[in-house]
């Protein structure tokens, strides 16, 4: 099976196991039976979308893959990768509840903001939580918080877990 997946994707596909696939930012411009990208993204091959924005997603997107790959690792072994990420683990599958409520400008954002425990709310928030890419858009003044969008942090998913919870974390 030829895999095809987005630079996004690629350090799940490479931690689940799998050493032949090809990577491109738009999977249909390769020779592919299966493109692994985000769940955002839309391709005409047949597809496995998933979702890395929180740790739980990670953690469970790379059992997904792994399937894929023909060598299942088990919960021990993806557990593994976590160890040198203090803030995956601490948020995988926790249990937060917070008495802040923010505003949300984005559908991955608002993954995350859950995960953390906080409040959804469209009035009477804290806080704006909103990607880079909207911060021309943002009407809001006050408390804003800017997290970075996937173009502009690291594509390892432990490392982006890692600089936007320390973000929101900065706000308990």
């Amino acid at each position: 099976m030829r895999i095809v997946t987005t630079p996004m994707c690629e350090e799940i596909v490479k931690l689940a196991g799998i050493s032949d696939y090809v990577v491109n930012k738009f999977p249909d411009e390769k020779d592919g039976d299966l493109a692994i990208l985000l769940s955002e993204s839309k391709t005409n091959m047949n597809s496995l979308a998933i979702k890395i924005n929180t740790p739980s997603q990670i953690f469970e997107s790379i059992k997904q893959v792994s399937k894929i790959g023909g060598n299942e690792l088990s919960d021990e072994d993806v557990l593994a990768f976590f160890n040198h990420y203090e803030l995956s683990r601490k948020y995988l599958n926790s249990d937060f509840k917070r008495d802040i409520n923010v505003k949300v400008y984005s559908e991955f954002l608002k993954d995350i903001v859950l995960d953390m425990g906080f409040n959804i709310v469209s009035e009477n928030f804290d806080y704006v939580v909103y990607p880079d890419y909207l911060k021309n858009t943002v009407v809001e003044e006050d408390n804003l918080v800017n997290i970075p969008s996937h173009n502009n942090i690291s594509k390892n998913p432990f490392e982006k877990v890692e600089v936007r919870y320390s973000i929101l974390e900065s706000l308990i």
